[in-house]
C-alpha cells in the first residue's frame, strides 16, 4: 500500500454505517474512509413500522449523512456504485469501483474511485418485479421497506379506515408477497400494530384482517421458529405468535407462495398445490430481496461477476455454498461465513444482506407447481449491525498490524439475535421480545432445542415495548455519532 489504506465502505445503512462509524474510531488517520451510498439519508429502518401506523412522521427516523461523515472525516459520494475492478486495469493492478453520481453538480456523472479494501454493505434491492402487479409501482400494495414506503402506506390505510368509520367492512391482507421473501418479524409487526390502532378505534368488527406467509408454520420466522425459555418454562414461537394473533383477531395463511398481484386481488399456491386466491382492500406484501446488480469487471474488460457474486447478484463470502447440495439435516452452522471476505479477493468483505447465505436457515420447500416456500435468511438489524461491527474492526487490526488474524466473530452462527415486536406506541403497548443464540440453529451442539436455552429467551410484556421505543432515540443518537456512541451496543 502507497500511503494511508483507502476503504471503500458500499451503502450507508445499518451495517454500512455501523462498518464506517466504527473503522474511523479505531484508525482515525491511519486510513481513508470513503463510503459511497446513492441515498443522502441514513434511516433507522425498525420505526418504519410505526410511520406506516401515522404514530411517526418520516422526519422522525431519518437524518442527512453528509454533516455526520464531514464531522468524522469521512468521505461520502452521494452515488450508485456500477462496477467493481478487483484488478484494475491492463498494466495497472490498482483495484477500484466506477459509480454513477445521482445527487448535486455531479448527477449522471461516472467516477473511478481506487481502494485498497473493500466493504459491500449496499442492502437488499426490493424485487417487486419477481411477482407480477407487486408494490407501489404497481399501484396495487404498499410497503414498509422504506421510509418514503411506509408514507405511503400510512396514507392508503387511512382510507380504509375512513370507509370502516362509515360502516363497510375491510379486507386487509399483510405478510410475505412472495415464497422465498424474508423479513417475517417486519410483516408480523406491521400486522398487529395494524390490528391495535384499527381495535383502539373501535373498528375491529369491520375489519377482516389476514396474514399471508411462506412459512411453514406460523412462527418460524425465516429461522426454523425457536424455543424459548420463560420464567422456567420453554415455549415455541408458533406458540406465542399465534396466541397474539388470536388476541388481536388476526388470521393467518401459512404455506402460501404468492405469485402474482392484481388490484383488490392476490394469487398464491399452496403447500398442497392449490391455486386460490385473497380479495383485500389493503394489501402490505413484503417484496423478495436480491442484490442490487454490481457487475464485476476485468483488466481487459472481461465479466468477473460470477467471481464476486452469486446469480441473485448477492456477494460471494466464505461460506460453504456446497452445503446448499446436502439434505437438510446434514446442514450446520459451520457452513456460514466467519470472515465475511471474498475467497477469490481477500481484501473484498460482504456483510448484512449484501452476502450471499449458504442456504436458508428454515427447511427448504417448493409447491407442486415449482413455486418456493422457502424464507430467505433474516439479516437485517442486529445481525447486520454484529457482522458490520466485526467486520470494521477486523480490518482495523489488519491495518494497523498488517496481519489478519480475525479475532472478532463474525459468523450468524456464533452471534445471538434480538428480536423486538412491539405493538402500540408511545408508553402504552405491549411487545414480544426475544433473545437468540446462536442466531443459526445447532442441532449437534445444542440437540434438545437447537439453540442455548440459557441465552434464548422471550416474554410478551411492557417493558419489550418500552425497550423498542427507547431503542428509536438511542440507536438515531448512535448513528448520529453523538458523545459516547461506541458505548451504545449493537
Amino acid at each position: 500500500m502507497n500511503g494511508k489504506p483507502k476503504i471503500i465502505i458500499i451503502g450507508a445503512g445499518i451495517s454500512g454505517h455501523t462498518v464506517s462509524l466504527n473503522l474511523i474510531r479505531k484508525l482515525k488517520r491511519k486510513a481513508e474512509i470513503i463510503v459511497i451510498s446513492p441515498n443522502g439519508n441514513y434511516q433507522w429502518v425498525p420505526s418504519n413500522i410505526w410511520i406506516g401506523t401515522g404514530h411517526m412522521k418520516a422526519k422522525q427516523v431519518y437524518f442527512p449523512l453528509k454533516p455526520v461523515y464531514d464531522k468524522l472525516g469521512i468521505d461520502f459520494h452521494q452515488a450508485k456504485v456500477i462496477s467493481i475492478h478487483p484488478e484494475g486495469d491492463t498494466g495497472e493492478n490498482n483495484p477500484y469501483v466506477t459509480a454513477e453520481y445521482v445527487a448535486g453538480e455531479k448527477s449522471g456523472q461516472n467516477t473511478k474511485i481506487y481502494y485498497d479494501f473493500l466493504v459491500n454493505a449496499t442492502g437488499p434491492k426490493l424485487n417487486f418485479e419477481a411477482v407480477p402487479g407487486l408494490g407501489p409501482d404497481a399501484g396495487n400494495t404498499v410497503s414498509i421497506c422504506t421510509y418514503g414506503h411506509a408514507t405511503h402506506a400510512y396514507e392508503e390505510l387511512s382510507k380504509v379506515i375512513e370507509k370502516m368509520k362509515k360502516g363497510q367492512r375491510q379486507k386487509i391482507v399483510i405478510g410475505l408477497g412472495h415464497g422465498g421473501a424474508t423479513c417475517q418479524g417486519a410483516a408480523l409487526e406491521y400486522t398487529l400494530n395494524v390490528a391495535s390502532l384499527i381495535k383502539k378505534q373501535g373498528l375491529e368488527d369491520m375489519a377482516d384482517i389476514r396474514y399471508i406467509t411462506n412459512e411453514m408454520f406460523i412462527g418460524d420466522l425465516g429461522m426454523g421458529g425457536a424455543y424459548v425459555k420463560n420464567s422456567g418454562y420453554i415455549a415455541h414461537t408458533r406458540n406465542i405468535v399465534s396466541s397474539l394473533f388470536y388476541e388481536y383477531g388476526v388470521k393467518w395463511y401459512t404455506q402460501s407462495s404468492v405469485y402474482k398481484v392484481e388490484s383488490g386481488k392476490i394469487y398464491y399456491e399452496t403447500y398442497q398445490g392449490e391455486a386460490l386466491t385473497m380479495d383485500y382492500d389493503f394489501a402490505m406484501l413484503i417484496p423478495p430481496f436480491s442484490g442490487v446488480g454490481i457487475t464485476g469487471v476485468g483488466p481487459n474488460g472481461e465479466n468477473y461477476t460470477d467471481k464476486l457474486f452469486k446469480p441473485n447478484k448477492l456477494m460471494i463470502v466464505d461460506a460453504n455454498y456446497e452445503s446448499a447440495k446436502k439434505p437438510y439435516h446434514e446442514w450446520s452452522g459451520e457452513d456460514w461465513p466467519k470472515k465475511l471476505q471474498n475467497p477469490t479477493y481477500p481484501n473484498i468483505f460482504a456483510v448484512g444482506i449484501a452476502f450471499a447465505p449458504p442456504h436458508s436457515i428454515s427447511k427448504p420447500h417448493t409447491t407442486p407447481g415449482g413455486r418456493p416456500l422457502t424464507p430467505a435468511p433474516p439479516r437485517t438489524g442486529m445481525p447486520s449491525a454484529v457482522m458490520a461491527h466485526a467486520t470494521a474492526l477486523n480490518l482495523a487490526e489488519w491495518i494497523k498490524t498488517g496481519n489478519p488474524t480475525f479475532k472478532h466473530k463474525a459468523s450468524m452462527a456464533e452471534i445471538a439475535s434480538v428480536c423486538v415486536v412491539s405493538i402500540g406506541y408511545g408508553l402504552r403497548g405491549v411487545a414480544g421480545s426475544m433473545s437468540v443464540f446462536p442466531t443459526i440453529p445447532d442441532f449437534k451442539k445444542y440437540p434438545d432445542f437447537g439453540r442455548d436455552v440459557r441465552y434464548t429467551i422471550g416474554e410478551v410484556g411492557t417493558a419489550g415495548h418500552w425497550f423498542k421505543w427507547l431503542m428509536h432515540y438511542v440507536f438515531l443518537w448512535k448513528a448520529k455519532a453523538k458523545p459516547f456512541w461506541w458505548m451504545i451496543p449493537d
